[in-house]
């Protein structure tokens, strides 16, 4: 950040002629009033004009640079920081666990001067300040990656997996990880693929408010993952968040059949088509009726295709998409159809051309509860005669990234059978009424 950030123009010119930084406590004098506080730095792309300064209590306010007539610095400022507690002791003899740390809010705290949440934690800053993780485990962190979850591209996912394997091999009973909520479902269906029976729990969480904020939810997510991590009771990859707006319970997800509901809840992630693979409340962890352990051999995949794309279909659709997609020598398509799996007819055209030229095209529903059954209606007979494969009741965000794995490890001629063997969990093998 620069000494006068988002400043520029005549409001640049005034605060550099006074020698004014950041943080500075000022005063400003206009037409009418006085007004002291601390300079604070501005968004970017907000109105040039505007000084902004905090008043003593609390209020931000934005004052035109063209009435001011006078503008003075009373005391420099000293520029925030954060220093975290001492990391506390731990007893060797509790189960290791590894929290890898890749940003997020989860690993964010509030600007107080801005309103901003910045990434400011390390993963080993976020564990010393949730000091409880010492009772039930020896943790060992690291992080990753410091990068809001919109930034996480298929290249991301392969470097975590490799850590995670990585820290597998040094003898951790358990692995969490912490990562920004938007696309955290994304990046749980990766790593259920990715690492196909994985021995250990490997568990993601996030926080929808960050650790500063007495609202936030992050220290329930963290110790929750770590408390389910340490019973050693499961295996494979999950996703742990809220289970309820109330701070007393975490829902562990099947990490390939979970999605974010709500922008800003606290219980914004919820399991589609199954319930929670566990419950943590406090000490007590309650494991659903969902769950198998899987004691097949440990068989990572890493890899991942990012040439695939996920369609929505909606009416007025224009089926040249799938033409420039086929341009552009994608390997397949995910068509996040209506219904039971039907997208205008118009569209097949262009989708059986995508199918004759050795692109893989399957069908989820942008329902959803319920599952795939292209039979009923002439549209999705039609779709399936053309060659378009039914993916059973699996979350279209959930085939998008199967896919992009399916062509990252397999030959074309495997990639149908992949797609339709069900390795993580991906569909469930009959829909249940009300699910």
């Amino acid at each position: 950040m620069s000494e006068l950030s988002g400043y520029k123009n005549e409001s640049l010119k005034i605060l550099n002629n006074a020698g004014i930084s950041i943080g500075d406590l000022i005063k400003i004098t206009t037409k009418t009033t006085e007004y002291s506080g601390n300079l604070l730095p501005r968004y970017e792309y907000s109105e040039e004009n505007y000084i902004v300064i905090k008043l003593s209590n609390g209020y931000n306010i934005g004052i035109d640079a063209k009435n001011i007539t006078n503008i003075q610095k009373i005391m420099g400022g000293e520029k925030p920081k954060f220093i975290p507690p001492e990391k506390p002791n731990v007893k060797e003899s509790l189960p290791k666990i590894a929290i890898l740390g890749t940003g997020g809010t989860i690993a964010s705290r509030i600007d107080y001067k801005t309103g901003a949440v910045n990434p400011a934690f390390s993963a080993e800053e976020l564990y010393s300040i949730i000091p409880e993780l010492s009772s039930y485990a020896n943790i060992n962190t690291e992080l990753i990656s410091n990068i809001a979850s919109e930034q996480m591209n298929p290249e991301d996912w392969t470097n975590i997996a490799k850590k995670v394997i990585e820290k597998i091999n040094e003898g951790n009973q358990g692995i969490i990880i912490g990562h920004g909520t938007d696309t955290m479902a994304y990046t749980s269906a990766a790593l259920s693929f990715a690492l196909e029976n994985c021995p250990i729990p490997v568990i993601i969480t996030g926080a929808q408010r960050s650790t500063d904020r007495p609202s936030s939810d992050a220290s329930l997510n963290m110790i929750s993952s770590v408390i389910m991590a340490s019973k050693r009771v499961l295996n494979g990859v999950y996703l742990a968040m809220h289970s309820s707006i109330e701070d007393n319970e975490v829902s562990i997800h099947s990490g390939t059949r979970v999605r974010k509901n709500h922008t800003s809840k606290r219980d914004a992630f919820q399991s589609i088509g199954i319930d929670p693979i566990a419950i943590v409340n406090q000490d007590k962890v309650t494991i659903g009726e969902e769950y198998i352990k899987n004691n097949n051999q440990f068989n990572p995949k890493i890899k991942f295709e990012e040439n695939v794309s996920l369609l929505k279909f909606h009416p007025g659709f224009n089926s040249e998409i799938i033409d420039k997609i086929i341009e552009l020598d994608a390997k397949g398509i995910i068509l996040e159809g209506t219904g039971l799996g039907h997208v205008n007819s118009r569209c097949n055209k262009s989708i059986k051309k995508a199918i004759d030229n050795g692109m893989f095209v399957g069908m989820t529903s942008q329902c959803l509860q319920g599952r795939i059954k292209m039979t009923v209606y002439s549209a999705g007979r039609d779709l399936l005669n053309i060659g378009v494969i039914p993916l059973e009741d699996m979350l279209p965000e959930t085939a998008l990234v199967k896919l992009m794995w399916a062509y990252g490890n397999y030959e074309n001629k495997e990639i149908k059978n992949i797609m339709l063997n069900n390795i993580a969990r991906e569909y469930t093998e009959r829909s249940i009424l009300g699910r």
